[in-house]
């Protein structure tokens, strides 16, 4: 007898922080619009939700009292036994790692991710990261790391190996394609993949209208996705979508009738 494959955990990531109304009008900027948008993201089949907070401006922002608006809107939407929620500590071009750790510290939420080319970009920035690190996880915040290359696949896996990074309650997520550089490919998840040599849960996200192509090739691989208007606004048939729902429904019926692995539904995080 044959076990069924573990599901895939969806992520969306509804906005980021470049993109604005006039690249899509659905794209939600206020808490009020990201809460709708996480619920029926939730709704789709998305387990948790990758969060950016906006300005006035619609600008991308680092503020704990931002974050904590927003949480709210969408708790008051689904609780936390429906969807999870993920912080983003991205630079954007606006902030250093000190901001985006004392962010982190002052927020103290369930999940975030974080970018090891931001925050360890030198040998000489490991001890205030192994520190803020060792914080996190202490603090028991879910952490995922994000990775743009096969290069930092490799030095990801040294600073694992080296304590710098925690060794538990953490995932990773690769990254394929670029902001302006086309559309990602599936098979740009192999190079990754080969060059991990460590057993830890991992996801994909992909720039451009292959995005649900990516996802279920990392489904396939044994590995999570993460769809949203962040990365792409096209469906897998080329059309504009009508909402970031629309793309994680996509990943979730793909799975289903293609992988015989469904989008899981419970909210802990993988590695978590």
């Amino acid at each position: 007898m044959t076990s069924q494959p573990a599901p895939i955990a969806i992520g969306v990531a509804p906005n980021g922080a470049r993109r604005g109304k006039a690249d899509h009008p659905a794209l939600p900027i206020t808490a009020r619009e990201l809460a709708r948008e996480a619920a029926a993201c939730a709704d789709a089949g998305a387990a948790y939700v990758h969060l950016h907070v906006r300005d006035d401006r619609g600008e991308h922002i680092l503020e704990a009292d931002a974050y904590r608006e927003a949480i709210a809107a969408i708790r008051r939407e689904r609780g936390p036994d429906e969807l999870a929620i993920q912080v983003t500590t991205e630079a954007g071009g606006r902030y250093e790692p000190p901001q985006q750790m004392a962010l982190v510290r002052e927020l103290v939420p369930d999940a975030v991710s974080l970018s090891i080319r931001e925050l360890v970009p030198s040998a000489s920035a490991e001890p205030d990261a192994a520190a803020f690190f060792a914080w996190a996880h202490g603090e028991g915040i879910a952490a995922q790391y994000i990775l743009y290359s096969p290069e930092e696949v490799l030095g990801f896996e040294d600073l694992l190996a080296r304590g710098v990074i925690p060794d538990e309650n953490y995932w990773v997520l690769f990254v394929l394609g670029r902001y302006g550089e086309g559309d990602a490919a599936p098979a740009e998840l192999l190079p990754f993949l080969e060059a991990r040599k460590t057993d830890y849960p991992w996801s994909v996200c992909a720039f451009g209208a292959r995005e649900c192509a990516c996802a279920l090739a990392a489904a396939a691989l044994g590995g999570h996705a993460r769809v949203g208007f962040e990365n792409n606004l096209l469906t897998p048939r080329g059309a504009r979508a009508a909402d970031n729902a629309e793309l994680v429904a996509a990943v979730r019926d793909a799975s289903r009738d293609y992988l015989a692995r469904p989008a899981a539904r419970a909210t802990a995080l993988p590695g978590s």
